[in-house]
């Protein structure tokens, strides 16, 4: 809701997404947001999503994965196939590192998720230790992904 407390409108806007597909359909691009209603106003609220983290550019998915990924530099996954995969250069992947690291380890978000993570999952671990903890709750790898996605985004 927006600081106002105004009336909530639809006001979608079209978004090209890196780091999926090039024959993405156009329903995909869309970010859903909501803006207030009252004259003047006109305040963005962005609703959880799975598509998009925040207001990050990249799909949640390929920012979540790819981060797991490299973080214990598997030799089978190298930084350039990564970039002909997703189109992903070097310096995104240790900015999206650090976020995990330094940031969303820190947020509110994941100190609220930590209660229900027993054991908790050290900071230098995230993502990986994450997605393999919702994996190991749901055994198939797209299921662990989109669970894991809306608990992030939704919360517990």
């Amino acid at each position: 809701m927006p600081f106002c407390g105004g009336p909530l409108h639809c006001a979608h806007y079209p978004r090209k997404p890196r780091g999926g597909p090039p024959d993405l359909e156009e329903v995909f691009e869309v970010r859903f947001s909501l803006c207030c209603g009252r004259p003047g106003c006109r305040r963005r609220v962005l609703p959880p999503s799975i598509r998009f983290w925040g207001r990050r550019v990249y799909w949640a998915p390929v920012l979540l994965l790819v981060s797991a990924l490299r973080q214990e530099r598997n030799p089978t996954v190298t930084l350039e196939h990564l970039k002909t995969l997703c189109g992903v250069w070097r310096s995104t992947i240790k900015r999206w590192q650090r976020y995990f690291r330094d940031f969303f380890a820190q947020s509110i978000e994941y100190r609220r998720l930590g209660g229900y993570l027993m054991p908790p999952i050290a900071p230098d671990k995230l993502p990986k230790a994450l997605l393999e903890r919702f994996y190991l709750s749901c055994a198939e790898p797209e299921t662990s992904l989109v669970t894991c996605l809306q608990t992030l985004a939704l919360g517990p």
